[in-house]
């Protein structure tokens, strides 16, 4: 018997190829397009650029603090707290040490899994531990589970809305009822990193902080405002947090610089440009989610600047755009066999589309 030169997956490999193959001829030559890390494709606000060359004239400098409290202030403003409510810089990371430096041992922080860890990664170190709680089954923070993972040993709950990586926002009513009743037991850290692309006023918890509930709210820069190579950020939180995370050394001048305070201060301040990148992410984020809904794949209702999916032969397909200079996420254990793409602008999602429609 004369046996076939290429076995059926072979030659079902070699038909996928073939269809792509247009589409990786048609992006052979473009540049790379990192829809990896959920920055913002179109950039900052024009006024940043002009604020960190007028910054650069005193670099040489040491930041003072009378620069932090001006921000310090506009940031209070914005957000119609008191000024000592708000801790400058990317505070998850220093507030993940700071809490486990409170019990002796560690103590736990409860979050939703897969997600973002720098809150409780930071706490590993002085024996903090992280209670993973997996996301439901539409990929949202299971929020009853959640509830049931708080005891005595908890020292916060730590919930990103919308989340990473599903994108998902949970729903509103239901959102301010656990973060109302959690913070009665606990410090609860909601994380809105991708607030803006969503209804942001809705589902804020920045609301929950003005009631002087026990919730710490955190913002970066490094999405929507597109400050991603500055490092800025902001807290909001009850003023004895605050307190004390400003004497443990969180948020002050030498922690901080004049370039990306002086970017935060003009990125903030042009909320025209904020939604006008939110309403075209949303434009390019529909595209996307009308064709993966087109192939008949699975998806999440994501309300951030990317889409998560689940195609056929995922890892195939992550290697193809590879191949085509498209970097996406990486995966996230344990739903590899999902793909997280951030959007970006509307050349580079163009090339996506090419590939997904042809992808089989």
């Amino acid at each position: 018997m004369i046996q076939p030169i290429l076995s059926r997956r072979e030659w079902l490999a070699l038909g996928a190829a073939v269809t792509a193959a247009p589409a990786l001829a048609a992006t052979a030559q473009a540049p790379r397009a990192r829809l990896s890390l959920n920055e913002n494709a179109w950039g900052p606000s024009p006024r940043v650029g002009p604020a960190i060359a007028r910054a650069a004239a005193g670099i040489e400098r040491y930041v003072e603090q009378d620069e932090v409290d001006a921000l310090t202030r506009q940031i209070a403003a914005l957000e119609r707290v008191d000024p000592a409510q708000v801790v400058i810089g990317e505070v998850l990371e220093p507030l993940g040490l700071y809490l486990a430096r409170q019990r002796p041992g560690g103590g736990e922080i409860v979050y939703s899994a897969p997600g973002y860890t720098a809150l409780i990664d930071s706490a590993a170190p002085l024996g903090g531990r992280g209670v993973a709680v997996p996301l439901d089954a539409r990929l949202e923070n299971d929020l009853p589970a959640l509830t049931s993972a708080i005891t005595d040993k908890t020292l916060a709950v730590s919930l990103v809305n919308p989340h990473n990586p599903s994108g998902t926002a949970n729903e509103t009513a239901a959102l301010h009822r656990f973060i109302e009743d959690s913070a009665r037991r606990t410090l609860v850290v909601v994380d809105e990193a991708y607030l803006e692309y969503d209804a942001f006023e809705q589902k804020s918890a920045i609301g929950h902080v003005r009631a002087g509930r026990n919730v710490l709210v955190f913002r970066t820069l490094a999405k929507i405002y597109g400050l991603a190579g500055l490092a800025i950020g902001y807290a909001v939180a009850p003023s004895e947090l605050a307190l004390g995370l400003r004497a443990a050394g969180i948020g002050a001048p030498h922690s901080l610089t004049r370039p990306a305070l002086a970017a935060a201060a003009v990125a903030l301040a042009d909320q025209t440009h904020v939604q006008t990148v939110g309403r075209a992410t949303r434009a390019e984020r529909a595209k996307l989610n009308a064709l993966i809904d087109e192939r008949g794949w699975r998806r999440t209702d994501s309300r951030a600047n990317f889409v998560f999916f689940q195609p056929p032969r995922p890892q195939a397909l992550r290697d193809t755009l590879k191949q085509a200079g498209i970097d996406i996420a990486r995966p996230f254990p344990p739903l590899d066999d999902w793909l997280r793409i951030t959007i970006g602008r509307p050349a580079e999602n163009a090339r996506v589309l090419a590939l997904l429609r042809s992808w089989r």
